[in-house]
């Protein structure tokens, strides 16, 4: 395939998301994240509701963050410190992973520590089958969005960064909760219908932030999904009622990535093969590393190591994990967010050094 591959990208107090590589990598890349608690150790700053609607108050503690990673990693390009202060990426992280349920019209619960939710108050059966996907141009919540964005470029000249619109799966279960997987078997065809109105909903709104950041002079044209919840649902499951909405939505872009989560990837690795326009894909340390680089040889892999192994783990088991990694996955990305406080400063900037070694 002659695509642009996608890199994993976390930017200060933000959800992991992904961005166009810069064709630069290392061998090894780290990519390092850390929740909002982590800053609010040290940090002054609320990320509550008003973080996520105040763009001049998200800005100042930006700057305040990354001056606290440049203080704590000096050196490294956590956060994306080695880049420049303008124009600053206001958008990335904004409403965390709840964009397509707060256009469904879903109570948006913030946190002053931590990233934002959905209320618990899931649609009925009968909610769900008389749902049709809202009209952005009618949308208080899109309306809202886009006189952010009108004010971030009021302030910087242009839309730099990427919402996590998440995808079809997770949408959907934030929109029904756990009924969802009853419904796979009970009601194939209120899922089937779900899953259209999330999906159409998706490449409506990415499309519609596509073309405003465009309008700022920022060229946009990638789609990302997240699959957290596949390990929920078979490989058969995946092939029938979601496999077909990645697809469509790798065909309404000019490039895809998946996120797969720090779960396995082995049981669908032939069908996520089978999107086209694949340029980024990311498993968990117990996928089938080698049989990966094989299928994916043309996408940039992630490899997602939970923060609690890094906690955890002394530095001769990283290091065997970063050797490992380097020998049947890369060229790669080892993805380390949702750091949380307590983890020692040191053991993040001796695993950057461990990929910086890996990577000669």
């Amino acid at each position: 395939m002659d695509v642009t591959q996608l890199a994993s990208y976390i930017a200060p107090a933000a959800p992991a998301t992904r961005r166009p590589a810069r064709g630069d990598e290392p061998f090894v890349r780290p990519e390092i994240g850390f929740t909002p608690s982590w800053y609010r150790e040290s940090l002054d700053v609320e990320y509550g509701e008003r973080w996520h609607t105040d763009v001049a108050y998200r800005r100042g503690t930006i700057l305040l963050m990354r001056d606290e990673l440049k203080r704590r990693f000096p050196g490294t390009r956590i956060g994306g410190i080695d880049r420049p202060e303008r124009p600053l990426d206001l958008l990335t992280g904004l409403y965390g992973c709840v964009p397509v349920a707060a256009l469904y019209g879903m109570t948006i619960a913030y946190a002053d520590n931590g990233w934002p939710n959905v209320a618990h108050e899931y649609l009925s059966p009968g909610e769900v089958e008389s749902l049709e996907p809202p009209r952005l141009d009618a949308n208080p919540f899109f309306e809202c969005l886009m006189e952010q964005i009108d004010e971030i470029e009021q302030l910087e000249g242009r839309v730099e960064g990427f919402l996590n619109w998440q995808g079809v799966l997770n949408n959907a279960y934030r929109l029904r909760g756990e009924d969802l997987f009853l419904d796979f078997f009970d009601a194939p065809e209120r899922c089937r219908h779900l899953f259209d109105c999330v999906c159409t909903t998706m490449i409506d709104g990415i499309k519609g932030l596509h073309e405003r950041q465009r309008a700022s002079g920022v060229e946009v044209s990638f789609a990302t999904v997240s699959n957290c919840l596949v390990n929920m649902v078979s490989p058969k499951q995946y092939e029938e009622f979601l496999l077909p909405l990645d697809r469509r939505i790798a065909r309404a872009f000019d490039r895809i990535g998946i996120h797969n989560c720090a779960w396995s990837a082995a049981p669908y690795m032939d069908h996520y093969a089978a999107v086209p326009k694949l340029a980024y894909i990311d498993m968990g340390l117990d996928s089938d590393l080698v049989r990966a680089r094989e299928t994916f040889p043309d996408a940039r892999r992630a490899l997602m190591y939970t923060p609690m192994d890094l906690a955890n783990s002394p530095l001769n088991v990283l290091r065997e994990v970063v050797e490992q990694v380097a020998r049947e996955y890369a060229p790669c990305d080892i993805v380390v967010g949702d750091i949380e406080a307590g983890t020692p400063d040191e053991k993040v900037l001796a695993f950057v050094a461990m990929c910086e070694e890996a990577s000669t």
